[in-house]
């Protein structure tokens, strides 16, 4: 197997199809192509792919959100392609969009993850995320969404 050759960089409309496929074998309810390049459209500073031996092996879809006060990032999407799962490809990632963040002025980044996917869960704990509240039916099947977030501290 070739060693992992990775490259976080923003997402560019020609990665599109590439991250659509991602989403259709990870998720049983992915996001469309046209919310997709609506995110792409909406966030280009914060939207990143990770590529790999010329493969497009993960993305994370996020936006950093106004409210009044402060700033804040906001994670919509992130997902990494199975074969590239466990790997350290989802954190580089967020990582990624964190600096952006504060570049950007935030303090803290936020993100919804279903009740029942404990493995992402804690995921995101070992990243420094804590859960927040629950949000009921938040997702199309009805089920309970965690909301997480993670404080810059500066």
């Amino acid at each position: 197997m070739m060693p992992l050759q990775l490259t976080i960089r923003r997402a560019q409309p020609e990665d599109i199809p590439q991250i659509v496929a991602i989403e259709r074998m990870v998720f049983t309810d992915p996001w469309g192509e046209k919310t997709l390049r609506e995110s792409l459209d909406l966030y280009p500073d914060t939207f990143f792919v990770a590529q790999s031996n010329g493969d497009l092996a993960g993305f994370v879809a996020a936006a950093i959100e106004d409210i009044g006060d402060e700033l804040y990032g906001h994670i919509m999407n992130i997902a990494v392609a199975p074969k590239y799962q466990r790997c350290g490809i989802g954190r580089r990632l967020i990582r990624r969009l964190e600096q952006e963040c504060i570049v950007a002025g935030a303090s803290g980044v936020q993100l919804e993850v279903r009740i029942t996917n404990t493995g992402a869960q804690e995921f995101y704990r070992r990243l420094g995320y804590r859960e927040v509240f629950q949000v009921a039916r938040y997702y199309t099947n009805e089920e309970d969404a965690l909301v997480m977030m993670k404080w810059f501290r500066f």
